[in-house]
């Protein structure tokens, strides 16, 4: 099987021999050629001559230097290669859990330096997706584009019926090189995995397939779309003062390559130079967190990307939120794991945090449990007696992933995403001056959002959706249960159990017990004969019925198999 892997991998590289020759002498000039000579990359495209590098990454001396050139030279390779490994660069740089400090420090350099596309270009695509003529739809498009990102270039157009829009449009091609450059991506990765036990415990090759997967999703609009109203619905239950603005999605003028929706007059937060001059904006922006962090805890949905480009101050002070292809989602299950792992936080409650770490995340040996107590004990230290003023909520998350990494205990990806949204606010907070006070927040909603989970109608749905999976497993255990012994028939199987140094053990009990078994047959043949005699006059042996004779020749026929036994104990 793993030659077919390994064989199915080499023919997609090939197949896409000139991007691999292309990023392969990329990487080699940045001075990863070592890595491309070891894993023997290079001798899967017909002459082709590495170019050779003036650095050696293998003669850096400590490991912060060393981790900060692999990191450097990454991000030099990333940029140049494109907008599939700029995106590559920036999802890597959100994995503190398991990338090194100082080479995350390099990759969050990373910036979207995706060019535009020609406004004609943007112009075919966005009139094909349409069904009427452009002009019966827009009365303006500006040729400006008014945000340009690897995906996608947005342009701000007016509709016939007088509203402001903004027009989303995806790049021509851009899912082929990214599924052409994936390919290539995880081929390299596996190859270097194999070849290096340090890579392979960073467990590289699982980003890449999360990267993967989180930016084909945002390759689809009608998903943006989608998450843009999930959203809005569950803020409308909860934000009874209206300060989250969720521009309106024109469904009936999007598609999966373009999206249509409300432009939101106001500026982006990171482009506010001086907050202190608006505090209704911060009021705002403080009852915002309280919300969002409501949406994550209780409704398990949320907006997994927000900084400080992704929302606006309007013009009447309210907050507008925009850009919803990456959300978080997170199940009943899930939501009361986090609540209990954030209360265990704020309790320094080190042992049930261990419990429900270990219960959710990715290990592949149990760890000590005794040990991993005493590393958080000791890793969380610094925070005991801290207000939740003075928690630095980023530092206090990186402890604690950095803990479970050395015990290489992985979080699954869902998780990350809201401990990373977590960060993220924190240093969204930290960007504008603002004390966001994440840690208050939770302390303050938590129990709210502990007695939603718990309430009656809650428990009355839980209990209602364990008795159908009861019945069900009522309904489909027999069936099972039916197929399985119709397969042991058909296929002759024997059930054998071997217990290492129990055998001889266990076979002396079985022949004690029975022979213990054949003692109380002979005993009881030998009875039933008498019992046979009742009450007869026997003056010769052969007043004594047959019946009888029977019972003791069986009587005796045990006893002999009771003695072969006994002598083979």
């Amino acid at each position: 099987m793993n030659i077919i892997k390994t064989g199915i991998g080499i023919s997609k590289t090939i197949k896409n021999v000139n991007r691999t020759r292309e990023i392969l002498s990329v990487f080699a000039r940045h001075g990863f050629d070592e890595f491309i000579i070891n894993t023997k990359l290079h001798l899967l495209i017909p002459n082709f001559v590495i170019p050779k590098s003036r650095f050696k990454i293998s003669e850096e001396q400590s490991d912060y230097d060393f981790w900060k050139t692999i990191g450097y030279r990454l991000r030099e390779s990333f940029e140049e290669l494109g907008p599939s490994f700029i995106k590559l660069g920036q999802l890597l740089a959100t994995r503190e859990d398991i990338l090194d400090p100082a080479l995350i420090a390099e990759l969050k350099k990373l910036q979207n330096k995706a060019k535009s596309i020609p406004f004609n270009e943007a112009k075919l695509r966005i009139s094909e997706e349409m069904s009427l003529p452009l002009n019966d739809i827009f009365s303006e498009i500006e040729e400006t584009p008014i945000g340009v990102a690897s995906i996608g270039v947005v342009y701000k157009a007016k509709l016939v019926s007088g509203e402001d829009v903004v027009i989303k449009v995806r790049r021509p091609k851009i899912k082929k090189v990214i599924i052409n450059d994936f390919e290539i991506m995880d081929f390299v990765v596996r190859k270097l995995e194999a070849a290096s036990e340090d890579i392979r415990y960073l467990g590289l090759s699982r980003a890449i397939e999360d990267f993967f997967r989180n930016i084909m999703l945002e390759l689809n609009f009608v998903i943006e779309a989608n998450n843009n109203k999930v959203i809005k619905e569950n803020l409308k239950r909860i934000d009874k003062e209206e300060i989250f603005i969720i521009p309106k999605i024109y469904k009936e003028l999007s598609t999966s390559k373009v999206l249509v929706m409300d432009y939101l007059a106001g500026e982006p937060f990171n482009e506010i130079e001086n907050l202190d001059e608006l505090p209704k904006v911060k009021e705002n922006l403080d009852q915002g967190v309280k919300l969002f962090l409501h949406t994550m805890l209780a409704d398990g949905f949320f907006h997994a990307d927000l900084h400080g480009g992704n929302f606006f101050r309007l013009v009447d002070d309210k907050i507008g939120l925009i850009d919803f292809g990456l959300v978080g989602t997170l199940s009943k299950q899930n939501r009361t794991s986090l609540i209990a792992i954030l209360y265990a936080v704020l309790t320094n409650n080190y042992e049930n945090l261990v419990y429900e770490f270990l219960d959710i995340a990715d290990f592949e040996e149990i760890p000590s449990h005794e040990v991993l107590v005493r590393d958080l004990r000791d890793a969380l230290s610094p925070y005991i007696g801290m207000s939740v003023k003075e928690t630095d909520v980023t530092s206090l998350v990186h402890s604690i992933v950095s803990t479970l990494s050395k015990h290489r205990i992985y979080l699954p990806r869902e998780w990350f995403i809201i401990f990373r949204a977590l960060m993220t606010l924190d240093g969204v907070g930290k960007s504008l001056d603002i004390d966001l006070n994440i840690f208050e927040v939770i302390d303050g909603e938590i129990h709210e959002i502990i007695g939603e989970l718990v309430s009656k109608d809650a428990l009355i749905e839980e209990a209602s959706w364990l008795g159908r999976d009861v019945l069900n497993s009522l309904r489909i255990v027999p069936r099972h249960f039916k197929w399985m012994l119709k397969e042991f028939s058909k296929k002759k199987y024997v059930l054998e159990i071997s217990l290492k140094d129990t055998n001889k053990q266990i076979n002396y009990l079985s022949r004690s017990i029975y022979f213990l078994g054949l003692i109380i047959l002979t005993c009881s043949f030998f009875i039933s004969g008498i019992i046979v005699l009742g009450d007869l006059k026997i003056a010769h042996f052969e007043d004594i019925p047959v019946v009888a004779y029977v019972c003791w020749i069986l009587a005796g026929l045990s006893f002999f198999r009771a003695s072969v036994i006994y002598k083979l104990k």
